[in-house]
């Protein structure tokens, strides 16, 4: 009989790790989180971007700064936990070479865009000094964040993961309905390995 410890760190019975067919519990929180959170993020993004009320766009900063950075924090362990925890399910039998080599670059690129966008969007807020006014006691109006330099990065990134977005759920959604080929399904919780 294993310990609970020798059955968390094999992925055996409690499914925390990935299997050749489906991806375990811990992979499939940070997914579901991280998606839940980057939509949120982007929307409030979005809306501070198109607010002209220094108050108003202030509150939206208070959800969208805490939402981005556990969106950073997640993604970072999420690279941690492929890099050096668990593995990968084998890509859906029959699925092309050549959607096996977009499905990568669109997960190696939702990497990129985040944590370039955390990076740009901490710049700006350490060059504006907008965190003092969002989280602080400082009464003064918010800066023009278009004055600074990481804001155009920002808004490209944001704008870039939305089509990187479309593109991953097409895909799911192209695999689940037209292909039928059980992806979607090693991407929930509950399920039979396949």
């Amino acid at each position: 009989m294993h310990s609970l410890k020798q059955q968390i760190l094999e992925g055996r019975d409690m499914s925390l790790k990935s299997t050749q067919s489906r991806y375990g519990s811990v992979a499939l929180t940070i997914h579901w989180l991280s998606a839940i959170l980057i939509v949120i993020a982007l929307a409030t993004g979005f809306r501070t971007a198109s607010t002209v009320d220094p108050a108003a766009k202030a509150q939206l900063l208070t959800i969208h700064v805490p939402i981005a950075i556990l969106v950073t924090l997640l993604t970072v362990a999420r690279l941690l936990w492929w890099l050096f925890i668990d593995q990968k399910p084998d890509p859906v039998a029959g699925a092309p070479n050549w959607q096996q080599s977009s499905a990568k670059v669109v997960h190696w690129l939702f990497y990129v865009v985040i944590l370039g966008m955390a990076a740009s969007g901490a710049g700006m807020f350490i060059l504006s000094d907008a965190g003092a006014i969002v989280f602080g006691n400082e009464t003064s109006p918010l800066p023009e964040f278009e004055n600074y330099k990481p804001r155009i990065p920002h808004g490209i990134g944001a704008r870039f993961m939305v089509l990187l977005l479309v593109a991953h759920i097409g895909a799911a959604l192209y695999h689940h309905f037209i292909k039928r080929d059980g992806l979607l399904a090693r991407m929930w919780f509950k399920g039979t390995d396949q």
